[in-house]
């Protein structure tokens, strides 16, 4: 009976030290994408990046120097185009679910990666033809998934501010259509996020 008792306080002993170590928050971020997509012709250089957008939510659950974070974002990505002198856009939407594993250093900076999986909501503009032209495009042009590694930093600052810088690297093409150049997005994202409740120590 004694040494029953023993174990049980001792394991409670250990679960309330992991539960103090244990923290947890929900936030809010958003900010400015640099967006260009990766063509494999010599076309390359036609494209040049696109400002965007992305904003959404985020949940932390970090213990002592560790982190992770999944996100759903809303990411307006695409590139822009020049051909014969003219220029045009290219935008996709994607609703983006980014798994972030967080390295903390010291004062909140913290290294990031991990993957990124996206789902394509809209896609609209002119993209190029393996013979060099223009073609007007839509979302049955492209696939409805994407795949990405996102390789970042942040810093979480007092009063639950937190500032990141990330860069998503596609590793999936984003169409299949045989007259278009294949393609993979790359965006450079700069966040401003807010942790609205948090939970532990």
């Amino acid at each position: 009976m004694k040494k029953t008792l023993i174990i049980a306080m001792l394991v409670a002993l250990v679960a309330s030290g992991v539960q103090a170590q244990v923290q947890a928050a929900f936030g809010l971020k958003g900010g400015v994408n640099l967006a260009k997509v990766d063509v494999s012709a010599d076309a390359v250089n036609n494209y040049e990046n696109r400002t965007g957008f992305h904003g959404g939510g985020f949940l932390l659950v970090k213990l002592t120097k560790i982190g992770i974070q999944p996100e759903v974002l809303f990411s307006r990505q695409g590139s822009k185009l020049n051909i014969n002198t003219k220029s045009y856009d290219l935008t996709y939407d994607y609703i983006n679910i980014p798994v972030m594993l967080k390295l903390y250093l010291a004062a909140g900076l913290n290294l990031q990666m991990g993957p990124q999986f996206g789902l394509l909501r809209d896609a609209a503009g002119t993209a190029i033809t393996t013979t060099g032209d223009p073609l007007e495009v839509s979302k049955d042009t492209f696939k409805k998934s994407d795949l990405s590694f996102a390789i970042g930093a942040g810093w979480d600052l007092p009063f639950g501010l937190v500032v990141e810088g990330r860069y998503n690297l596609g590793l999936s093409k984003i169409q299949d259509n045989p007259n278009l150049d294949a393609t993979k997005n790359q965006v450079v994202q700069v966040s401003l996020g807010y942790k609205l409740f948090k939970l532990g120590n």
